[in-house]
């Protein structure tokens, strides 16, 4: 079979589509016959070396890709959920072999079915950041009908799903973007949008009561300003998990007796989250967002295309046809 291997960090050209073993699945574990993936800013820092939070995990050779989506082909012996057919998606085993390959092994307990009203192309686009968006909106954001939502770096491909999230759940939401993309977040529900360049927040202090904070900007201001944006007893989420919260803004945060963490804060569900998403999605309350669909021998494209942050919604590697 068909893979993506790189045996040294670097630009997009130290990915290599090699013909490899196809992986036989262990007990716990199911064979997917994979249709599709996407491209995550998670992949390119790993194929760059890693931050300080992912690089003790990476060990050469490796694959890459966090998403995937296709139909089950084998399942282990202590498999119960999945049988040989199911559309699954998820997100597999993390770092490993990645998702940039025509059969995966992974654990089943990492998959969900996908949603039976959408292509493989449009399930590999959402996992990874389905889980992300699902943790801050749903799990740590407990957003209700009625409350007003900032999202920081709304068109991004966690940033749209939160919007989306936070939308099905009633809030009122309000987004920051390029205006670039301010139609694309007003068509998927976006109540109001802002230029991330030209911020001007002085008619939202204190009335926000969650802030979720999925821009790849790395910056205090932010979340300082996001801290005069909450009403008292506030939420602040942020996906930066390379970053944390420094005391500076905690302070900011118990002025307002809010809550500030990071993504993950009692682990993420994936069986929860992805299958909420699916009901979402079957219900037309939640679609992909595809920016741009590639093959997987031109994975190299589609990093370099990621990596100028400027896609609206996901680049999709199209492993083989649906």
């Amino acid at each position: 079979m068909k893979a993506i291997r790189i045996y040294e960090f670097g630009g997009p050209e130290v990915m290599k589509l090699e013909e490899v073993a196809k992986p036989a699945p262990a007990a716990d574990e199911i064979l997917i016959k994979m249709y599709a993936s996407s491209v995550n800013p998670a992949d390119y820092i790993i194929r760059s070396g890693g931050n300080e939070l992912l690089r003790p995990f990476l060990k050469l050779p490796l694959g890459l890709g966090l998403d995937a989506a296709g139909v089950v082909e084998e399942a282990g012996s202590e498999v119960k959920d999945f049988k040989p057919g199911d559309r699954v998606y998820g997100v597999p085993n993390f770092p490993g072999d990645g998702a940039y390959a025509e059969y995966i092994a992974a654990k089943a307990t990492q998959f969900t079915l996908m949603p039976d009203n959408i292509s493989f192309n449009e399930a590999g686009a959402l996992p990874s950041c389905a889980l992300i968006a699902w943790n801050g909106i749903i799990d740590l954001g407990k957003v209700q009908a009625g409350q007003r939502v900032l999202i920081h770096g709304a068109a991004g491909g966690v940033g749209n799903l939160a919007v989306q999230f936070a939308k099905a759940q009633g809030a009122y939401v309000i987004g920051t973007a390029s205006p670039y993309n301010f139609n694309f977040l007003k068509e998927l529900g976006a109540d109001e949008v802002i230029d991330y360049k030209n911020q001007d927040f002085k008619g939202y202090l204190g009335t926000i009561d969650m802030v979720f904070n999925a821009s790849p900007v790395r910056d205090n201001y932010t979340r300082l300003v996001s801290a005069q944006l909450l009403k008292e007893g506030g939420i602040f989420i942020c996906t930066q998990l390379d970053a944390p919260i420094e005391p500076e803004v905690s302070e900011a945060f118990a002025k307002k007796q809010a809550i500030g963490m990071l993504v993950g804060g009692g682990g993420m569900a994936y069986t929860a989250s992805l299958s909420g998403t699916t009901q979402l999605v079957q219900q037309g309350k939640v679609k992909a967002a595809i920016a741009k669909v590639y093959p997987l021998a031109q994975v190299a494209e589609a990093h370099k295309e990621s990596e100028t942050k400027h896609a609206s919604g996901k680049l999709v590697l199209e492993i083989r046809k649906d």
